[in-house]
């Protein structure tokens, strides 16, 4: 294998030049060619929109490939195969390939039955990805290490993309974690798609817009597959021209002076991540305060009343109520009826569990401050105490542990007991 050596430019004219390399050398099917030549000029122009990559001596290659260890299947779709594997230094990796069994594979060649040419064909989207990830930088996209062309001279041939390792989105696991979890997915997905609308590439729609498109980082949600993304907005005469069209509803959009359909790749993705993550992340187990601001950004995406930037200050404007406990009703002293001990946590133990948990042994629930726990603890029957620790989320409250005793004091200088007065009377 040889280690690419002038970036994707060259790829693409090397790929661009086997497409006139194909037509000399056998006779292909018209609609073929016509075909690869149509994805020539796209790559031609994406390439160019991208810019220059980093240097190649921050990249990955073909050397990184060859070492890899514990090289083991993730996935395939209808035109990629993806495989994980660990570099030398630790760090998992993706790796995406052409998927030659792929049904995209299948439908090439049960429509032209030219294995060289559809295999070029394939490539394409590739090829494409890989360009795009190269002009496309946001914490909500998955990093491009780099890639590897098994034969540089022919990058039709094997081309790999080596890029940040996430696990696929389960949304059905993500239902079942905190609210505040499944919130962070949304913000994230808001953000990214601001970028999108305004990206360096142009306004980017995602084609393709699916949980299965997405996975997890860290706790973080990305975007995996671009090879469906489209950098310009659709041409159009009029305002009829620009319907935008989903399974039980449509929308009439604006002819701009410019000929395009003002904002459709925009409005495209907030309507699929409205139909996609928000209908079911958002308002289900939120603070009571919250839903109502939840059900206007529910609504407003649902019906494109809102774009992007309005979309994104909603949020933000849920964020900061959240974070500075704005949404909790006022009580009265909650902590009058708990002794406090402080530098002390109790004995881990098998105990009661509650929904939603950060935890499936126990009952582990994030807190504004002492003041919520209290309130918590008294409206579970068999708590009895609870134990706030120096553990965070990701929005800066406080972790607790709730329980049904308080027995087996240890001391620990970063937590604090609270055990509630009835209990510890009963116990004398």
């Amino acid at each position: 294998m040889q280690p690419l050596g002038t970036g994707l430019a060259l790829a693409a004219a090397l790929f661009l030049g086997s497409v006139a390399l194909l037509k000399l050398c056998s006779p292909r099917p018209a609609a073929l060619l016509r075909e690869l030549r149509a994805r020539q000029r796209d790559l031609s122009l994406y390439s160019s929109a991208a810019g220059s990559p980093e240097p190649l001596s921050a990249r990955l290659g073909c050397a990184e490939v060859a070492s890899l260890s514990g090289f083991g299947y993730v996935g395939s779709g209808f035109s990629k195969v993806v495989w994980k594997g660990r570099l030398a230094d630790g760090r998992g990796i993706a790796l995406k390939r052409i998927h030659r069994e792929g049904s995209d594979m299948r439908r090439c060649l049960q429509l032209y039955g030219d294995p060289e040419g559809c295999q070029r064909l394939a490539t394409y989207k590739l090829l494409k990805e890989v360009t795009l990830l190269k002009g496309l930088r946001h914490p909500g996209i998955v990093q491009l290490y780099g890639e590897c062309y098994d034969n540089s001279l022919d990058p039709g041939r094997r081309v790999t993309a080596l890029l940040e390792l996430g696990s696929p989105l389960e949304m059905i696991q993500l239902l079942q974690t905190p609210w505040e979890e499944r919130f962070k997915v949304c913000l994230s997905l808001v953000r990214l798609l601001r970028y999108l609308s305004r990206s360096p590439l142009g306004s980017v729609a995602l084609l393709d817009f699916q949980p299965r498109q997405f996975v997890m980082v860290d706790g973080d949600l990305k975007v995996t597959d671009v090879d469906d993304a489209i950098t310009e907005e659709l041409t159009c005469r009029d305002d009829a021209d620009c319907v935008l069209e989903f399974p039980t509803k449509s929308f009439n959009l604006t002819c701009a002076a410019a000929g395009r359909c003002e904002g459709i790749n925009e409005k495209r993705n907030l309507y699929n991540a409205y139909r996609y993550f928000f209908t079911y992340l958002l308002p289900h187990t939120a603070p009571s305060a919250l839903k109502p601001f939840l059900y206007d950004i529910m609504n407003a995406t649902g019906d494109l009343r809102y774009g992007i930037n309005e979309t994104l200050e909603a949020f933000e404007k849920v964020l900061y109520l959240y974070k500075a406990g704005l949404h909790l009703p006022k009580r009265s002293q909650p902590l009058k009826e708990y002794r406090i001990l402080k530098g002390f946590h109790l004995q881990e133990a098998q105990d009661y569990k509650c929904w939603p948990s950060y935890s499936h042994l126990s009952c582990l629930l994030s807190i504004h401050n002492e003041d919520e726990a209290a309130v918590i603890c008294n409206s579970h029957p068999q708590c009895e105490s609870f134990i706030v620790g120096e553990h965070r989320t990701w929005t800066g409250r406080h972790l607790a542990t709730f329980r049904s005793s308080s027995t087996d004091l240890i001391p620990d200088a970063n937590s604090t007991v609270y055990i509630k007065r009835s209990s510890a009377s009963r116990k004398r």
